[in-house]
This record gives structure tokens, sequence and C-alpha cells, in this order.
């Protein structure tokens, strides 16, 4: 293999897989997370929900140490749904904080609690959280012609992350600040940001394209 080629991708954030792909450089680190699943759209609710709950522990944490402890998390959370997390009990929460599998952080556990009761009320406004979430999603217009390695590095909020964060905190959801809700609608699909040139940006890009946005 062409060793300035190796140089250039590396410079550009990417690598070249075992199997000759070309992706992002984290990739090699969380394969299938990269492959199959950040970018995705989601508009399943339990899953969108998990990806918010998830999102809220992965605060100041890093991210492959909370999908490391995903299975965890959906054993001690009832797999995220929503309408039973949200008749978490005192009890409850005492078994969280006594299981070592997951992050044993109070004021996120009472945080997923909090916003699994919230999710219900969402729903009965907007009819599903995915119709609410995807609102959210920007014009085409709004987005970088090129997401690339310093885009990549240096953006950790948008507009809509800010109006998305604004929104949530005022119908009580918490730890929703707008990094956290930038990086949702990465792990969404409300955005694709994959490095150019990585193989799996087209992949979800096409998957955007074709999905029938919720109302």
């Amino acid at each position: 293999m062409d060793e300035h080629y190796l140089a250039d991708l590396k410079q550009a954030g990417l690598i070249l897989t075992e199997d000759g792909r070309v992706c992002c450089y984290w990739q090699a680190s969380m394969p299938d997370y990269h492959d199959n699943e950040w970018g995705q759209p989601v508009v399943d609710d339990r899953r969108l929900f998990e990806k918010v709950c998830l999102e809220g522990f992965h605060s100041g944490m890093s991210w492959q140490l909370i999908y490391n402890k995903r299975d965890h998390f959906r054993r001690a959370f009832d797999d995220f749904d929503f309408h039973a997390v949200a008749r978490f009990n005192d009890d409850d929460v005492a078994r969280l904080m006594a299981d070592k599998s997951i992050v044993r952080n109070r004021a996120k556990i009472l945080s997923t609690i909090n916003n699994a009761q919230r999710a219900i009320e969402m729903i009965e406004e907007a009819g599903s959280l995915a119709a609410w979430f995807w609102q959210f999603e920007p014009a085409p217009e709004q987005r970088p012609d090129t997401v690339d390695l310093a885009y990549w590095q240096s953006t950790k909020t948008s507009p809509e992350s800010v109006r998305m964060s604004k929104a949530l905190k005022k119908r009580g959801w918490t730890w929703v600040g707008p990094v956290t809700t930038y990086s949702l609608m990465q792990a969404l699909g409300l955005i694709n940001d994959h490095l150019a040139g990585c193989q799996c940006r087209e992949k979800f890009e096409q998957a955007r394209e074709q999905l029938n946005r919720p109302r």
C-alpha cells in the first residue's frame, strides 16, 4: 500500500479498514456502530428515546464507554420502554445505583426517569417522538458543502441543536444541552456527519433520501 496514500487518508481523518474500505478514523474502535448505526435515520420511538438517554449518560464521558455498556443499560431500563421507565420509583433508583454494569450517576438516572415521563407528554402533543425530533432536521442549505475533519472537530453545536435543546428544556427534559442534542442529531441521522471520503457517508445519505419523514 502506498505510504503517501495512507498519509493523505490520515490527514483527512480517514483510515483504510482491513477489508479495504475507506472510513472515518474512529471506525477502528467501534466498527459496527460506525458502519451500521451512526447516521442511520431513526424513527422508532423506543430506539429514539434510548439514544436520548444514552447521549445524556454520554455527557462528560467517552461514547465508547457508554456504547460498550449499552446492553446493560437496555436491561436496566426495560429496553428503554419509556412507559415502563416512567413508572420507576425509589426502589428502582436504588436498584440502578447498585448496578455496577451501568453508569451509576444518580442525576442521570433520575433524568432518564423524568425524560420518560416527558416523552409520554410529548407523544400526546406531537403524535410521536420521531415527529417532534425530526422537525429540527436542518435544511440542505444549512449544512456544509463538505464535512471535512476541520469541520468535524470544530463543530459541537448548531443553530438547530440549540433550538432543540431550548425546546426540550422548556418541556422539562434534562441533560439535553446543545452539545448533547447535536450529538443526538448525528446519532439519529438528522444530519450525516460521516467525513467526506468515508464509504459509509453515501450509504447513510441514501437512507436519508429514501426516508419518509415522520409528521
